[in-house]
């Protein structure tokens, strides 16, 4: 199916949000063809500052309404206990929510921008979504995230080279028991290293108290010769510090 007939047989939709690559153009196509959408977001404590304030640049930059919903993941035990199928109830509690805001607009269709490269055997959330009837327009439509980083610059859509960025949740492994606490320690190390200049790079937790700092291969040079730097940083946050010698 072609985008454009998937917008006419369904002119009127929300889309689930997070500000990303692909549900960002979702956005800005649907729009462009004359649909009515409206984008929620959930801000958890699973996601850092930046993507809400790239979800509200990209929902202004199109004219789209964004609704905002905090919602606490924090206090969900099924969640925070970290069993390896985390994200199919994460999303199983997010995408709920979402459906019960979009259907109280008068929106009885809610899209989210999965791709024609998700694989729902390496994603056990996308099971969460095919039970609750979430369509999912780029992949249906064969898009993967090549074509859509393509289609995004020729619209000029800032997120067109935006780096993938899963939630802070995936960097503590299966069975650690994860706390706010935890994940802010996670934030501030990623947005430290940000600071200095660094792109598309992963804090990881090896319990109990190291950080893993995965970079592409293009920034690990880089990161090699700022080790003291980097130590320096973030040695209050880390009872240790290590870097990844694979590429991310």
């Amino acid at each position: 199916m072609l985008l454009e007939l998937f917008f006419k047989k369904n002119p009127r939709f929300a889309v689930a949000f997070s500000g990303g690559v692909d549900s960002s153009y979702l956005l800005y196509a649907a729009n462009a063809a004359g649909c009515d959408v409206c984008a929620y977001f959930i801000k958890t404590e699973f996601q850092p500052a930046f993507e809400l304030e790239d979800a509200k640049q990209i929902t202004n930059q199109l004219g789209i309404r964004l609704v905002i919903n905090e919602y606490s993941i924090i206090n969900e035990p099924d969640i925070t206990s970290n069993p390896p199928d985390r994200c199919y109830h994460c999303k199983t509690k997010i995408f709920t929510g979402i459906r019960k805001l979009a259907l109280a607009d008068g929106y009885d269709i809610l899209c989210d921008g999965t791709n024609a490269d998700d694989d729902e055997t390496d994603r056990p959330g996308m099971r969460a979504l095919r039970e609750l009837g979430v369509l999912s327009p780029l992949k249906i439509c064969g898009l993967d995230k090549k074509t859509i980083r393509k289609l995004s610059a020729q619209a000029q859509l800032a997120t067109h080279d935006k780096p993938a960025y899963a939630c802070l949740a995936t960097r503590i492994p299966a069975g650690t028991t994860i706390t706010k606490e935890l994940v802010s320690k996670i934030e501030h190390a990623e947005n430290i290293l940000f600071d200095m200049g660094f792109s598309d790079i992963r804090v990881r937790l090896l319990p109990p108290d190291t950080a893993k700092i995965q970079v592409t291969g293009r920034q690990w040079e880089k990161a090699a010769a700022q080790h003291s730097k980097i130590y320096e940083a973030l040695k209050n946050t880390f009872g240790s510090i290590v870097l990844d010698l694979a590429e991310r």
